[in-house]
């Protein structure tokens, strides 16, 4: 786990502007009795939030529509290598005909 500090430090990040994403609920690190904690998944979407404010000029208004955006394909690419190892399983010709039918083949 990593800290509150450490996380501002590692993205050159004011303490105040991490604190207002984690109250816009836009990173959700684990509270403990020393403070926040944050996981490699937190960290990397502190790290996304920056390119998107810094990089890519997005205006915070719709930071939490491109975070929620984002979510949704992260989720999908997830159900999807899901069924592509549920497919592995299934007999050859039965894959092939799955496979058809989503237009892969």
């Amino acid at each position: 786990m990593i800290t509150f500090d450490a996380v501002c430090r590692m993205v050159s990040l004011e303490p105040r502007e991490l604190e207002r994403w984690i109250a816009e609920c836009w990173v959700l690190p684990e509270s403990e009795a020393s403070g926040y904690v944050f996981s490699e998944f937190d960290v990397a979407r502190v790290r996304l939030i920056v390119e998107l404010r810094r990089d890519l000029a997005v205006g915070e208004e719709a930071v939490p529509v491109v975070l929620r955006l984002l979510d949704q394909l992260y989720a999908t690419r997830r159900r999807m290598r899901s069924l592509l190892q549920a497919l592995e399983t299934l007999p050859d010709e039965h894959r092939a005909a799955v496979l058809r039918r989503l237009g892969e083949e």
